[in-house]
């Protein structure tokens, strides 16, 4: 009777024969992946837990590591590798060995760069991020520029904007400030982990500012909501720093000792009265200035952005820096319970130790090969990051300038992740040879002439570190599923294959991981001995490092004025200050167009459940939302006679969609919020393919004009 229970309770132990191995979940944000508990027997996944020791989650899981058996044992999983051998789209494969499959890839790219031209070779990440740095390198040695990744919409503008203003990211430490404005950021979606941090700081007195067009779970919880609409960003900082300069709040001496451009910033924002910001964004002045004057007197502050919402316009990377410059403007810079610059170590992660990641990445100088794809549209862009800008790639293969594209080799590619997102589709039918890996047979495999399956976190090792300086290195729970590999040993075994020069390459995954990790004293047979993972060895803490180490911009310090900017003011139009202007595709832009299409479009934002297209296919996240839909005011509801569940159609002067209407009171009248991923309803169809921020060349996907009407009207 007892053995017969602990079967059916999935108890581990001799008896049961179930042993408990850990891993991580990398379904979703990098910053946030969790410790998985998996229970097994004979070799299968028969339950799984969070893991309590796990130093970031704690023994905590969302809806998508809770679905993990869902995901690792889905039907649609790619079980060997595929030749294509009918049309471009065509669901016509057949299944191929590895060594054959190997064996196409190589002859194809060997071919190419025999004949000196690497560079027409495009190599792209999408998620999950952690192979970038192998996949980095094999571009780079095999000889092309043209390394990118789905960060050309993601984090990168974001840095970018950072990096005009101080010459480094920041990031907050939330665990020592007594004032956090968070802008645009909604953790109780997207990482849940910091989410629990943060509602514990709230509840021992942290004042909270939330900085979102939407009432999300967190701005319920802030002492201030300021609630603007989609891309006015820009103007709402403006108005705080007017507040913070002319009331005298700001921090004289760090703005006059540190800061570049001081006067003509403050000549700027003179036209940013708060009531003129109240006018733009529909945030009431009242609150602009009780949020300015709070950030900038309750000491230490901090500053929370986001990865993508902000600079999700096409004026994002100047709303971004107009909003970070109130973290110096206010001397909450490099501080206890401010922002602290700490530097990227593994995957943008600054977990506090040492590597050689940066040097790893970019084995190659720049100067040694052709020009990136997006390098002249794009100079900030290329001064300021070391990849090609993966949005305007079907430019360049439609176009064939500067040079063709003929040759791509993908980990993880999804063609919806590009505005206009059939503009992509084309560009794939025209590439000579497209090689994609993947766990799931997704619509983009279709244009693929070689598709290898690849496996989950829990079926291959990742090393994985923290902004708490904890670090895992995981060993595989169960064996790869089918003939599917890691990502890794696709990679490692292309670089003995493609013609490189890379004697590290040669060494395998481990021994490159060694030699990335080297200057920290860790290697990765020490970290197998800590399979739940351990704390890094890392330097104290050092605060106001720019004191001895000054700013990496043009002008040694911090820039009201980005003098990168302004030289190239007079080629490109930069404007040096942050000047706000309304998005390209808005009724102060495009007032004609208004008439027509009177509402805000905004997409994106990510539902708990949901991480891009990445677990829709699963039956528990399926079912609490199933249906594509977009949440639309209660007012416009009630005006165009709409109730729940109603069949709606949103329309743009590229296309429309149809959707279940979600009627809320999270957004703004006049704004329709539309989750993205759905394969029924693809958004990205609605947006022109180059409706980019001319800085960085960053998709807006947040604001443009529609219209939306019942179903049938």
């Amino acid at each position: 009777m007892l053995k017969e229970q602990l079967k059916k309770g999935k108890i581990p132990g001799e008896i049961t024969g179930i042993e408990v191995k850990k891993s991580i979940c990398s379904i979703c944000n990098p910053h946030s992946h969790c410790g998985l508990d998996l229970y097994i027997k004979d070799g299968e996944i028969v339950k799984v837990e969070g893991m309590l020791e796990h130093k970031n989650s704690r023994g905590t899981l969302c809806s998508k590591g809770a679905s993990t058996r869902q995901y690792v044992y889905h039907p649609d999983r790619i079980k060997t590798p595929l030749k294509r051998v009918g049309p471009k789209g065509s669901d016509e494969f057949v299944a191929i060995s590895w060594e054959e499959a190997y064996s196409i890839i190589a002859e194809k790219f060997n071919r190419l760069k025999k004949e000196g031209e690497p560079e027409k070779a495009a190599f792209f990440v999408g998620y999950t991020k952690w192979m970038r740095p192998f996949v980095q390198r094999l571009a780079h040695t095999y000889g092309t520029p043209n390394y990118c990744s789905e960060s050309s919409t993601c984090f990168k503008a974001m840095a970018m904007a950072w990096k005009l203003n101080y010459g480094a990211p920041t990031m907050p430490d939330i665990g020592n400030t007594n004032c956090l404005l968070v802008w645009s950021s909604n953790p109780m979606y997207t990482n849940t982990t910091q989410a629990e941090i943060l509602m514990d700081k709230k509840d021992s007195g942290m004042k909270m500012i939330v900085v979102d067009p939407r009432k999300t779970p967190l701005a319920n919880l802030a002492d201030i909501h300021l609630q603007l609409l989609p891309g006015t960003d820009g103007a709402l900082a403006l108005a705080m720093g007017n507040v913070i300069i002319n009331e005298g709040l700001y921090d004289k001496e760090f703005v006059d000792d540190h800061f570049h451009g001081f006067d003509e910033y403050k000549a700027y924002i003179q036209q940013f009265t708060p009531e003129r910001a109240e006018e733009i964004t529909k945030v009431p002045k009242e609150k602009i200035i009780e949020a300015a004057r709070l950030y900038s007197t309750v000491k230490p502050a901090a500053f929370m952005p986001s990865a993508s919402p902000v600079v999700h316009h096409t004026n994002g990377v100047q709303n971004y820096r107009a909003a970070m410059l109130l973290v110096g403007l206010t001397g909450n810079f490099d501080v206890m319970g401010g922002n602290l610059v700490k530097g990227s170590v593994w995957l943008e992660s600054p977990s506090g130790f040492p590597t050689c990641n940066q040097e790893y990445i970019t084995p190659k100088p720049w100067s040694e090969m052709k020009e990136r794809i997006g390098e002249k549209e794009l100079p900030i862009w290329k001064e300021l990051t070391d990849e090609a800008q993966a949005i305007l790639m079907p430019k360049q293969i439609l176009s064939g300038e500067p040079y063709p594209i003929t040759h791509m080799l993908a980990f993880g590619i999804n063609h919806r992740m590009w505005p206009d997102s059939e503009n992509m589709l084309n560009a794939l039918k025209k590439l000579e040879f497209f090689v994609t890996t993947d766990i799931f047979f997704t619509d983009t495999c279709k244009y693929a002439d070689i598709v290898l399956p690849v496996c989950t976190s829990v079926e291959r090792s990742e090393l994985k570190s923290y902004n708490n300086g904890y670090i895992i290195y995981t060993q595989p729970a169960i064996k790869p599923l089918f003939e599917s590999k890691s990502d890794a040993d696709v990679i490692f075994e292309l670089a003995k294959r493609l013609d490189i020069d890379d004697d590290l390459m040669q060494k395998g995954y481990e021994a490159n991981i060694d030699w990335i990790i080297g200057p920290s004293g860790m290697t990765v047979e020490e970290l197998k001995k800590h399979p739940s993972g351990t704390m890094a060895p890392k330097d104290p803490v050092r605060y106001k490092k720019y004191l001895t180490e000054g700013f990496h911009t043009l002008s040694g310090k911090a820039e009201f004025t980005s003098e990168l900017l302004r030289q190239y003011q007079a080629d490109y139009g930069f404007d040096p200050l942050p000047v706000y202007k309304p998005s390209d595709s808005s009724a102060a832009a495009m007032p004609e167009v208004a008439v027509k299409y009177p509402f805000i479009i905004n997409t994106g934002s990510r539902l708990p459940m949901y991480v891009h297209s990445r677990t829709f296919r699963l039956p528990w996240t399926k079912s609490l939302r199933p249906n594509s839909s977009a949440d639309i005011n209660v007012e416009d509801a009630d005006r165009l006679q709409i109730q729940q569940d109603d069949d709606i159609v949103i329309s743009t002067p590229k296309g429309s969609v149809k959707v279940k209407a979600n009627i809320s009171e999270m957004i703004l009248p006049g704004v329709v919020s539309i989750s993205h991923g759905y394969t029924d309803a693809d958004v990205n169809t609605l947006i022109e393919a180059y409706y980019i921020d001319p800085i960085s060349g960053f998709p807006g996907f947040k604001a443009f004009l529609g219209n939306i009407e019942k179903a049938g009207n």
